[in-house]
């Protein structure tokens, strides 16, 4: 018996490099050919004419099954990633967090075991490191051989998961000769301590407090500090979820000197401001997540900087919870565990406020939401490309059609939806996972998980002689 065939047709392909209508023909899970395939005969054809077909979507920082502040988040690697299938990504990639003094890679395998079986979409990990006493220092190699390149350190939370700067410096070195790639969360974690004892002491502990004692400027400082570290190593740096109009300015400065950097942001901190967290009845804990939300002057250059390539991707630092579990840090906003849900409504809210508005093209969009992650991450030209040889991983997207967010339908197990009422332009007809048609106007439908571990290799950081936009 042959491979089954799947012939997607006469639908508009767009790329980060490309834009024309032809057929597409999968076989085994990847592409086979792209062209004027008209008679071909396959075991399926999915009429996409007047539809766009771009790269399934890639979400470069998701956090699922994870324990947080006593409990854990409210998303597994089922009910997450369903619905990030059926907002149109095909990839994840998750951050398995090393227990302080152990080998990172023994957390390494629990995350495995938590998403074998249960991902509806491929997934690949990054690897959250604590502790970096020199005699773990190998264990960073051992991570790039298991397919892991990626290592993500924090500059903020002093005595559970922020490094020193030494402790990064030696970690950025270890990359130059291993290969691997650092992604840095950059907030300045003394001084924002000492604002937090501050405000508890003064009797201000409702959730808007959280935003009022991480200042935009505890991230700009640890942006440009972050960077100077990079250049002393010689090494690229990636900087997840950037907030700030500062950290955005600095990440252009340096990438006009020629600075190897890059930076993602997320769909919160383009779209919603800190007076959620001022909503009464407590429900200003829903909207908690570090850094926090800004003001409404910060949304403009974030998404500038995407516009221009100063930033290269959004992620949704995906961390949702149920309110009842927000509870605990009722008295104390330090004790709400932190995190937003995103991972269903990236890939909508980037075409409908990115495309739809006029910020940035198709090809950009193509960009931000999949490819950059995959050239940044080693995943590329496997992920994030439709071109023979890649995995057919695709989106069949109409333009004309509409998307309402709501609790009432959303897939994230959450009881709350940040974007409750949006009417986004376009609707998601179809996605495929290797060749697979997952999910059908809009529902999952697949009959079982079939997403898969992917291994990442090299990012194009290191290999590439110009910097990626």
């Amino acid at each position: 018996m042959g491979r089954v065939t799947t012939l997607v047709e006469g639908g508009r392909i767009v790329t980060a490099t490309d834009d024309y209508v032809a057929d597409i023909l999968i076989e085994g899970g990847r592409i086979r050919a792209i062209g004027d395939l008209a008679g071909t005969e396959a075991d399926e054809i999915i009429d996409a004419s007047g539809h766009v077909v771009f790269p399934g979507g890639i979400d470069p920082h998701t956090h699922l099954d994870t324990p947080v502040a006593g409990t854990v988040i409210s998303d597994d690697f089922d009910t997450g990633t369903r619905a990030a299938a059926v907002g149109g990504t095909t990839t994840i990639i998750d951050f398995a967090i090393q227990e302080k003094g152990a080998d990172p890679r023994s957390s390494l395998m629990r995350w495995h075991e938590m998403a074998e079986g249960k991902a509806a979409v491929d997934y690949a990990f990054h690897q959250i490191i604590t502790h970096l006493p020199d005699s773990l220092l190998p264990s960073l190699d051992g991570l790039v051989t298991e397919g892991v390149t990626s290592f993500k350190l924090f500059m903020a939370y002093p005595n559970v998961w922020m490094l020193d700067d030494g402790a990064i410096f030696k970690a950025m070195r270890r990359t130059a000769e291993n290969g691997g790639f650092i992604m840095l969360h950059c907030e300045n974690g003394y001084a924002i301590d000492a604002l937090v004892k501050e405000s508890l002491a003064r009797g201000d502990s409702d959730p808007i407090f959280h935003a009022r004692t991480r200042p935009s400027l505890a991230e700009d400082e640890a942006t440009r500090r972050g960077i100077a570290l990079a250049e002393m190593a010689g090494v690229p740096l990636y900087i997840v979820h950037m907030s700030s109009a500062g950290s955005a300015r600095a990440m252009a400065e340096a990438r006009e000197r020629g600075v190897r950097a890059y930076a993602e942001t997320c769909p919160h901190y383009l779209l919603l401001t800190d007076d959620r967290l001022a909503e009464p009845g407590f429900r200003g804990a829903q909207y908690v997540c570090s850094p926090p939300l800004r003001p409404a002057d910060h949304h403009e250059p974030l998404w500038n900087g995407l516009a221009a390539g100063d930033l290269q991707a959004v992620g949704t630092d995906h961390a949702p919870f149920f309110f009842e579990q927000r509870l605990v840090g009722k008295d104390d906003f330090t004790k709400i565990p932190n995190g937003l849900p995103g991972i269903e409504w990236r890939v909508g809210l980037l075409y409908h406020y990115g495309v739809a508005q006029g910020r940035f093209s198709l090809n950009r969009f193509v960009e931000i939401t999949s490819t950059n992650a995959a050239k940044l991450f080693g995943l590329h030209p496997r992920k994030g490309e439709i071109a023979p040889g890649s995995d057919a991983d695709l989106v069949v997207f109409d333009p004309a059609g509409s998307t309402e967010l709501s609790l009432a339908t959303q897939v994230t197990n959450c009881d709350y939806n940040p974007y409750e009422g949006m009417v986004l332009q376009g609707a998601i007809s179809a996605v495929l996972l290797r060749g697979r048609a997952i999910v059908r106007d809009g529902r999952y439908v697949a009959s079982r998980p079939v997403g898969s571990f992917v291994r990442s290799a090299e990012s194009a950081a290191l290999s590439s002689s110009t910097l990626v936009s």
